[in-house]
Protein backbone atom coordinates (compact mmCIF):
# COMPACT_ATOMS: atom_id res chain seq x y z
CA UNK A 1 0.00 0.00 0.00
CA UNK A 2 1.43 3.56 -1.26
CA UNK A 3 0.51 6.36 0.82
CA UNK A 4 0.89 10.38 -0.46
CA UNK A 5 0.80 13.00 1.55
CA UNK A 6 0.06 16.08 0.00
CA UNK A 7 0.46 19.47 1.55
CA UNK A 8 -1.11 18.31 4.67
CA UNK A 9 -1.61 20.62 7.28
CA UNK A 10 -2.72 20.38 11.10
CA UNK A 11 -3.60 23.44 12.71
CA UNK A 12 -4.81 23.60 16.45
CA UNK A 13 -5.90 26.39 18.36
CA UNK A 14 -3.89 28.51 20.77
CA UNK A 15 -5.07 28.94 23.94
CA UNK A 16 -2.28 30.61 25.70
CA UNK A 17 -2.85 34.03 27.48
CA UNK A 18 -3.03 37.29 25.88
CA UNK A 19 -2.13 36.79 22.43
CA UNK A 20 -3.83 33.13 21.12
CA UNK A 21 -1.72 32.18 17.96
CA UNK A 22 -2.31 28.95 16.28
CA UNK A 23 -0.01 25.87 16.62
CA UNK A 24 0.95 24.38 13.49
CA UNK A 25 1.63 20.97 14.19
CA UNK A 26 1.89 19.65 10.71
CA UNK A 27 3.17 22.14 8.39
CA UNK A 28 2.62 21.79 4.48
CA UNK A 29 4.16 18.11 4.22
CA UNK A 30 3.98 16.29 1.45
CA UNK A 31 5.28 12.98 1.34
CA UNK A 32 5.31 9.65 -0.81
CA UNK A 33 5.54 6.12 1.44
CA UNK A 34 6.46 3.50 -1.19
CA UNK A 35 4.72 0.18 -1.11
CA UNK A 36 5.93 -2.60 1.31
CA UNK A 37 8.55 0.07 3.09
CA UNK A 38 8.65 0.56 7.06
CA UNK A 39 9.01 4.41 7.30
CA UNK A 40 10.82 5.88 10.26
CA UNK A 41 8.86 9.20 11.37
CA UNK A 42 11.96 10.86 13.73
CA UNK A 43 12.08 14.03 15.46
CA UNK A 44 12.41 15.52 18.50
CA UNK A 45 9.23 16.24 21.06
CA UNK A 46 6.97 18.26 19.73
CA UNK A 47 7.61 17.99 16.18
CA UNK A 48 4.66 16.77 15.02
CA UNK A 49 5.46 12.85 14.43
CA UNK A 50 2.26 11.79 16.29
CA UNK A 51 0.12 14.13 14.93
CA UNK A 52 1.13 12.75 10.88
CA UNK A 53 0.52 9.17 12.20
CA UNK A 54 -2.60 10.57 14.37
CA UNK A 55 -3.87 11.84 10.82
CA UNK A 56 -3.06 8.60 8.44
CA UNK A 57 -4.97 7.08 11.13
CA UNK A 58 -7.90 8.95 10.61
CA UNK A 59 -8.06 9.79 14.86
CA UNK A 60 -7.47 13.22 13.76
CA UNK A 61 -8.57 15.74 10.51
CA UNK A 62 -6.16 17.45 8.36
CA UNK A 63 -7.16 21.04 8.56
CA UNK A 64 -5.33 21.51 4.50
CA UNK A 65 -4.53 18.82 2.18
CA UNK A 66 -4.72 15.05 1.10
CA UNK A 67 -4.34 11.72 2.40
CA UNK A 68 -4.04 8.79 -0.27
CA UNK A 69 -4.17 5.14 -0.24
CA UNK A 70 -2.80 4.04 -3.31
CA UNK A 71 -5.56 6.06 -5.63
CA UNK A 72 -8.24 6.33 -2.78
CA UNK A 73 -8.60 9.36 -1.33
CA UNK A 74 -8.95 8.42 2.39
CA UNK A 75 -8.65 11.88 3.88
CA UNK A 76 -12.83 11.56 4.84
CA UNK A 77 -12.40 8.27 5.97
CA UNK A 78 -13.38 7.63 9.18
CA UNK A 79 -10.45 5.83 11.02
CA UNK A 80 -12.37 1.98 11.46
CA UNK A 81 -13.03 2.45 7.36
CA UNK A 82 -9.51 2.92 6.29
CA UNK A 83 -7.99 -0.63 7.61
CA UNK A 84 -4.96 0.37 9.59
CA UNK A 85 -3.19 -1.05 12.48
CA UNK A 86 -2.37 0.83 15.41
CA UNK A 87 0.21 0.58 18.36
CA UNK A 88 0.82 2.86 20.72
CA UNK A 89 3.49 3.44 23.96
CA UNK A 90 0.66 2.32 25.86
CA UNK A 91 -0.22 -0.91 25.16
CA UNK A 92 -4.22 -0.50 26.17
CA UNK A 93 -4.39 -3.99 26.66
CA UNK A 94 -7.83 -5.18 28.35
CA UNK A 95 -6.56 -6.22 32.05
CA UNK A 96 -9.32 -8.64 32.70
CA UNK A 97 -9.01 -10.49 28.89
CA UNK A 98 -6.76 -13.59 28.36
CA UNK A 99 -4.06 -12.88 25.43
CA UNK A 100 -5.94 -14.82 23.05
CA UNK A 101 -9.40 -12.44 23.99
CA UNK A 102 -7.09 -9.24 23.72
CA UNK A 103 -5.89 -10.88 20.07
CA UNK A 104 -9.64 -11.50 19.12
CA UNK A 105 -11.16 -8.34 20.21
CA UNK A 106 -10.94 -6.63 16.51
CA UNK A 107 -12.31 -9.35 14.61
CA UNK A 108 -15.45 -9.47 16.86
CA UNK A 109 -16.45 -6.11 16.20
CA UNK A 110 -16.73 -7.31 12.23
CA UNK A 111 -20.15 -6.78 10.81
CA UNK A 112 -22.13 -7.86 7.73
CA UNK A 113 -19.94 -9.14 5.24
CA UNK A 114 -16.73 -9.39 6.97
CA UNK A 115 -17.77 -11.07 9.83
CA UNK A 116 -16.05 -14.27 10.92
CA UNK A 117 -17.25 -17.42 12.28
CA UNK A 118 -15.57 -18.57 15.69
CA UNK A 119 -13.16 -20.86 13.98
CA UNK A 120 -12.10 -17.87 11.48
CA UNK A 121 -11.39 -15.81 14.09
CA UNK A 122 -9.38 -17.83 16.57
CA UNK A 123 -7.30 -19.15 13.41
CA UNK A 124 -5.99 -15.77 12.61
CA UNK A 125 -5.31 -14.98 16.12
CA UNK A 126 -3.43 -18.26 16.39
CA UNK A 127 -1.66 -16.60 13.25
CA UNK A 128 -1.25 -13.28 14.20
CA UNK A 129 0.05 -14.52 17.46
CA UNK A 130 2.65 -16.89 15.98
CA UNK A 131 3.91 -13.95 14.64
CA UNK A 132 5.15 -12.07 17.17
CA UNK A 133 6.06 -15.33 18.46
CA UNK A 134 3.28 -15.46 21.61
CA UNK A 135 1.16 -18.21 20.53
CA UNK A 136 2.38 -19.94 23.77
CA UNK A 137 0.92 -17.51 26.03
CA UNK A 138 -2.78 -17.14 24.74
CA UNK A 139 -4.57 -18.45 28.53
CA UNK A 140 -2.05 -15.57 30.40
CA UNK A 141 -3.59 -12.24 31.46
CA UNK A 142 -1.50 -8.80 30.97
CA UNK A 143 -0.72 -9.07 34.41
CA UNK A 144 1.15 -11.96 33.88
CA UNK A 145 3.47 -11.10 31.08
CA UNK A 146 6.59 -8.94 30.96
CA UNK A 147 6.68 -5.12 29.03
CA UNK A 148 7.96 -6.83 25.75
CA UNK A 149 5.38 -9.83 25.76
CA UNK A 150 2.50 -7.02 26.53
CA UNK A 151 3.77 -4.80 23.48
CA UNK A 152 4.07 -8.37 21.27
CA UNK A 153 0.39 -8.94 22.31
CA UNK A 154 -0.75 -5.06 20.75
CA UNK A 155 1.09 -5.92 17.74
CA UNK A 156 -0.78 -9.38 17.39
CA UNK A 157 -3.66 -7.37 18.09
CA UNK A 158 -3.20 -4.95 15.46
CA UNK A 159 -1.88 -7.57 13.09
CA UNK A 160 -4.99 -9.78 13.39
CA UNK A 161 -7.02 -7.72 10.71
CA UNK A 162 -4.25 -7.95 8.24
CA UNK A 163 -4.63 -4.04 7.98
CA UNK A 164 -3.62 -2.19 4.52
CA UNK A 165 -0.91 0.28 6.49
CA UNK A 166 0.69 -0.47 10.31
CA UNK A 167 1.38 2.82 12.50
CA UNK A 168 3.95 2.20 15.27
CA UNK A 169 3.34 5.27 17.47
CA UNK A 170 6.54 5.14 20.15
CA UNK A 171 6.16 1.34 20.72
CA UNK A 172 9.20 0.44 22.20
CA UNK A 173 9.80 3.70 25.15
CA UNK A 174 8.43 1.74 28.16
CA UNK A 175 10.99 -1.15 27.59
CA UNK A 176 14.60 -1.53 29.28
CA UNK A 177 17.25 -1.15 26.83
CA UNK A 178 17.21 -5.24 26.25
CA UNK A 179 13.95 -5.38 25.49
CA UNK A 180 14.28 -2.62 22.92
CA UNK A 181 16.71 -4.08 20.95
CA UNK A 182 14.90 -7.20 20.66
CA UNK A 183 11.34 -5.90 20.07
CA UNK A 184 12.70 -3.59 17.44
CA UNK A 185 14.34 -6.52 15.87
CA UNK A 186 11.32 -8.38 15.83
CA UNK A 187 9.09 -5.48 14.43
CA UNK A 188 11.84 -5.55 11.60
CA UNK A 189 11.12 -8.90 11.00
CA UNK A 190 7.64 -8.97 11.30
CA UNK A 191 7.25 -6.27 8.85
CA UNK A 192 9.82 -8.05 6.43
CA UNK A 193 7.48 -11.22 6.41
CA UNK A 194 3.96 -9.07 6.05
CA UNK A 195 4.85 -6.99 3.87
CA UNK A 196 2.75 -4.05 5.01
CA UNK A 197 3.71 -0.91 4.74
CA UNK A 198 4.49 0.70 8.32
CA UNK A 199 5.22 4.41 9.93
CA UNK A 200 7.31 4.08 12.89
CA UNK A 201 7.26 6.63 14.85
CA UNK A 202 10.04 7.48 17.50
CA UNK A 203 12.01 10.24 19.08
CA UNK A 204 15.21 7.61 19.33
CA UNK A 205 17.38 8.32 16.21
CA UNK A 206 19.23 4.92 17.09
CA UNK A 207 15.99 2.84 17.14
CA UNK A 208 14.45 4.81 13.66
CA UNK A 209 18.26 4.37 11.84
CA UNK A 210 18.27 0.32 12.74
CA UNK A 211 15.26 -0.64 11.41
CA UNK A 212 14.20 1.30 8.81
CA UNK A 213 14.02 1.38 4.99
CA UNK A 214 14.34 5.30 5.17
CA UNK A 215 13.52 7.80 7.57
CA UNK A 216 11.77 11.03 7.77
CA UNK A 217 13.41 13.85 9.92
CA UNK A 218 11.02 16.85 11.55
CA UNK A 219 11.32 19.98 13.07
CA UNK A 220 8.11 22.10 14.13
CA UNK A 221 5.91 20.46 12.04
CA UNK A 222 8.54 20.64 8.73
CA UNK A 223 10.38 17.74 7.08
CA UNK A 224 13.63 17.99 7.16
CA UNK A 225 15.17 15.44 5.05
CA UNK A 226 14.19 11.78 3.62
CA UNK A 227 16.06 9.45 2.80
CA UNK A 228 18.01 6.27 3.58
CA UNK A 229 19.27 6.17 7.10
CA UNK A 230 23.10 5.73 6.08
CA UNK A 231 22.66 8.70 3.20
CA UNK A 232 21.16 11.12 5.76
CA UNK A 233 23.82 10.56 7.94
CA UNK A 234 26.41 10.69 5.84
CA UNK A 235 24.63 13.71 4.01
CA UNK A 236 22.47 15.53 6.32
CA UNK A 237 20.75 18.93 4.49
CA UNK A 238 20.99 20.85 7.14
CA UNK A 239 22.86 21.82 10.72
CA UNK A 240 19.79 20.71 12.38
CA UNK A 241 19.69 16.95 10.81
CA UNK A 242 23.13 16.90 11.28
CA UNK A 243 22.66 17.61 14.91
CA UNK A 244 20.18 15.41 15.37
CA UNK A 245 21.55 12.38 14.30
CA UNK A 246 24.49 10.77 15.82
CA UNK A 247 25.66 9.43 18.84
CA UNK A 248 27.52 10.94 20.79
CA UNK A 249 26.58 13.91 18.21
CA UNK A 250 28.45 16.22 16.13
CA UNK A 251 30.73 18.57 17.12
CA UNK A 252 30.52 21.64 15.79
CA UNK A 253 32.80 24.87 15.45
CA UNK A 254 32.41 28.40 14.39
CA UNK A 255 34.60 28.65 11.98
CA UNK A 256 35.51 30.15 8.20
CA UNK A 257 36.47 29.23 4.81
CA UNK A 258 39.48 30.86 3.64
CA UNK A 259 41.65 30.79 1.13
CA UNK A 260 40.48 27.38 0.22
CA UNK A 261 40.54 26.33 3.18
CA UNK A 262 37.92 25.57 6.62
CA UNK A 263 39.75 27.25 9.39
CA UNK A 264 38.74 26.53 13.30
CA UNK A 265 40.20 29.52 15.40
CA UNK A 266 44.03 29.71 13.87
CA UNK A 267 44.13 26.38 12.49
CA UNK A 268 43.04 25.11 8.95
CA UNK A 269 42.42 21.56 9.24
CA UNK A 270 40.96 20.50 5.43
CA UNK A 271 41.17 22.14 2.18
CA UNK A 272 37.52 23.31 0.88
CA UNK A 273 38.59 25.07 -2.99
CA UNK A 274 35.54 25.38 -4.40
CA UNK A 275 34.54 27.15 -1.73
CA UNK A 276 34.25 30.77 -1.59
CA UNK A 277 35.78 32.50 1.49
CA UNK A 278 32.85 33.15 4.66
CA UNK A 279 32.09 32.26 7.86
CA UNK A 280 30.60 28.65 8.49
CA UNK A 281 29.51 26.31 11.31
CA UNK A 282 32.18 22.97 10.93
CA UNK A 283 30.46 20.12 12.07
CA UNK A 284 33.11 17.16 12.35
CA UNK A 285 31.76 13.73 13.78
CA UNK A 286 33.22 12.12 16.43
CA UNK A 287 34.91 9.15 14.32
CA UNK A 288 36.02 11.90 11.95
CA UNK A 289 38.43 13.21 14.99
CA UNK A 290 41.54 11.48 14.61
CA UNK A 291 44.46 11.25 17.24
CA UNK A 292 47.62 12.54 15.62
CA UNK A 293 50.58 14.38 17.91
CA UNK A 294 51.06 16.86 15.07
CA UNK A 295 47.16 17.20 13.95
CA UNK A 296 46.20 20.46 13.29
CA UNK A 297 43.82 20.61 15.71
CA UNK A 298 44.22 20.94 18.98
CA UNK A 299 42.16 20.74 22.06
CA UNK A 300 42.31 20.82 25.95
CA UNK A 301 41.81 17.43 26.89
CA UNK A 302 39.04 16.82 29.88
CA UNK A 303 38.75 13.06 30.07
CA UNK A 304 38.66 9.96 28.46
CA UNK A 305 35.37 7.65 28.25
CA UNK A 306 35.75 3.65 28.38
CA UNK A 307 33.12 2.49 26.13
CA UNK A 308 34.48 -1.02 25.62
CA UNK A 309 34.88 -1.68 22.09
CA UNK A 310 35.70 2.09 21.44
CA UNK A 311 37.07 5.02 23.71
CA UNK A 312 35.47 8.45 23.80
CA UNK A 313 38.37 11.39 23.91
CA UNK A 314 36.13 14.40 26.11
CA UNK A 315 37.89 17.67 25.09
CA UNK A 316 37.54 21.54 24.90
CA UNK A 317 38.09 23.96 22.31
CA UNK A 318 37.21 28.14 22.56
CA UNK A 319 35.38 28.26 19.07
CA UNK A 320 33.42 24.45 19.84
CA UNK A 321 29.79 25.46 20.37
CA UNK A 322 29.03 23.21 23.13
CA UNK A 323 31.31 22.76 26.59
CA UNK A 324 32.46 19.39 25.12
CA UNK A 325 33.69 17.78 21.82
CA UNK A 326 34.10 14.31 21.57
CA UNK A 327 36.18 12.24 19.30
CA UNK A 328 35.05 8.55 18.93
CA UNK A 329 38.76 5.96 18.59
CA UNK A 330 39.56 2.52 19.07
CA UNK A 331 39.75 0.40 22.06
CA UNK A 332 43.39 -0.32 20.71
CA UNK A 333 44.53 3.53 20.97
CA UNK A 334 45.68 4.90 23.86
CA UNK A 335 45.22 8.06 25.30
CA UNK A 336 47.17 9.87 28.36
CA UNK A 337 44.47 10.85 30.54
CA UNK A 338 47.51 13.21 32.12
CA UNK A 339 48.05 14.90 29.67
CA UNK A 340 46.52 19.18 29.06
CA UNK A 341 46.06 19.04 25.84
CA UNK A 342 45.56 16.72 22.27
CA UNK A 343 45.82 17.09 19.11
CA UNK A 344 42.92 15.96 16.19
CA UNK A 345 43.17 15.62 12.32
CA UNK A 346 39.69 15.75 11.01
CA UNK A 347 38.49 12.92 8.11
CA UNK A 348 37.15 15.15 5.25
CA UNK A 349 34.29 12.84 4.36
CA UNK A 350 33.22 13.33 8.40
CA UNK A 351 33.26 17.08 8.27
CA UNK A 352 30.82 19.41 7.04
CA UNK A 353 30.42 22.74 6.87
CA UNK A 354 27.15 24.93 7.60
CA UNK A 355 25.71 28.52 6.64
CA UNK A 356 25.75 30.37 9.64
CA UNK A 357 22.48 32.26 8.67
CA UNK A 358 20.36 29.33 7.47
CA UNK A 359 21.86 26.39 8.85
CA UNK A 360 22.01 24.58 5.31
CA UNK A 361 25.10 22.51 4.07
CA UNK A 362 27.70 23.66 2.31
CA UNK A 363 28.98 20.86 -0.08
CA UNK A 364 32.65 20.87 -0.72
CA UNK A 365 34.82 18.51 -2.55
CA UNK A 366 36.66 16.05 -0.65
CA UNK A 367 39.96 15.78 -1.23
Amino acid sequence: MKIVLQHLTKTFPGRGKGEKRDVVAVNDVSLTIPDGELIGLLGPSGCGKSTALNLLSGLQKPTAGRIFFDEEDVTALPAEKRGVGLVFQSYALYPHLTVLQNILFPLQNLKGKERLSKEEMREKAYEAAGLVQIDGLMDRKPSELSGGQQQRVAIARALVKRPRVLLLDEPLSNLDARLRLQTREEIRRIQRETGITTVFVTHDQEEAMSISDRIVVMREGVVQQVGRPQAVYDEPDNLFVARFLGIPGINVFAGRVEGGRVWIGHDAIVDAQDVGDRDVFVGIRPEGLLLAPDGPLPCSLRGVEVMGRDINVVASHPCAKSASIRACIGAQERVDARAQTVRFSAKPNKTFLFDRETGARIPFAHC
